[in-house]
């Protein structure tokens, strides 16, 4: 285990989180795509991170390594802006959100390519699998697809009457309220099942043939476009549907966003399982 992997694992349920869906939301992700990890992807993974190192413990570990000087250039990685015109209209366009430092959809595809390249060293492949099980979490929260006030963090709103913004509500304080608890082992296990139970027999069922229509590994940012078009979708549905600035999140506003937020994270950690599926069965 190399050492950004062992302090990811040592700080997963110890710090407070303001950035993509939050340790609850990515460890969720994780938790679901292993529930849908075949016997060939549980040991590829296992493979590449370790044998005794589960996905949920290292899915934030992006977030931690884009603030240390080795890290910072995978910061333009975690979001691509789209630059639309909300609620009135959303859209993602490659060439014209994705800079030229790089975005969400090209880091998909890069470490995508670099995750099989066994030429690269043992460290960089498992870098590459922790990129991954990071982004496609971070692709699917709508506001790391929109570029309106730098993706809602310059929207200054209340939760429980103290000050935050838009974009850190949806990343943490919204996820953990859903989840029923901040950052533990016991409330990512009890959200993911709650979760994995709509896939496999409620709500989702019927919808989540539709969440892996693109996983063909061999046009990953094709299929990363479409997952980000997917979730910018609902900047206009309800996200930014309304002027949100000084509003108090924790009443209707949360309650709105609720089955949003739960689709969104149950969309993610489906589509983990079967990304990480095929690139198993590439293997």
């Amino acid at each position: 285990m190399h050492a950004s992997t062992t302090f990811a694992v040592s700080i997963l349920f110890a710090l407070p989180c303001a950035h993509a869906w939050g340790v609850v939301g990515h460890a969720t992700v994780a938790t679901i795509a292993n529930n849908y990890l075949t016997p060939g992807a549980q040991t590829y993974v296992a493979g590449i991170l370790g044998r005794d190192v589960s996905m949920a413990s290292v899915a934030s570990w992006a977030d931690d390594y884009r603030y240390t000087t080795a890290g910072k250039f995978s910061a333009p990685y975690h979001f691509i802006d789209a630059e639309d015109s909300p609620p009135t209209s959303c859209s993602v366009d490659l060439s014209r959100d994705c800079t030229k430092s790089g975005c969400s959809i090209s880091a998909i595809a890069n470490y995508t390519t670099r995750v099989q390249d066994t030429g690269l060293s043992d460290t960089d492949r498992m870098e590459a699998m922790e990129f991954i099980i990071h982004f496609l979490g971070d692709i699917t929260q709508p506001l790391h697809d929109e570029a309106e006030e730098v993706g809602g963090n310059d929207i200054s709103v209340t939760w429980d009457g103290e000050t935050t913004n838009l974009h850190a509500c949806w990343d943490t304080q919204m996820v953990e309220k859903i989840a029923g608890g901040e950052n533990s082992t016991a409330t990512v296990d009890s959200f993911a099942n709650t979760l994995i139970a709509q896939i496999d027999n409620g709500t989702y069922e019927s919808q989540k043939a539709d969440w892996i229509s693109c996983v063909d590994i061999t046009t990953a940012s094709d299929c990363a476009l479409q997952w980000a078009q997917d979730a910018n979708a609902l900047n206009c549905q309800y996200v930014l549907q309304n002027d949100e600035s000084g509003m108090e999140l924790d009443g209707t506003y949360y309650t709105g966003a609720v089955p949003y937020i739960e689709l969104q994270i149950s969309k993610a950690g489906y589509r983990l399982g079967a990304w990480l599926n095929a690139l198993a069965a590439a293997a």
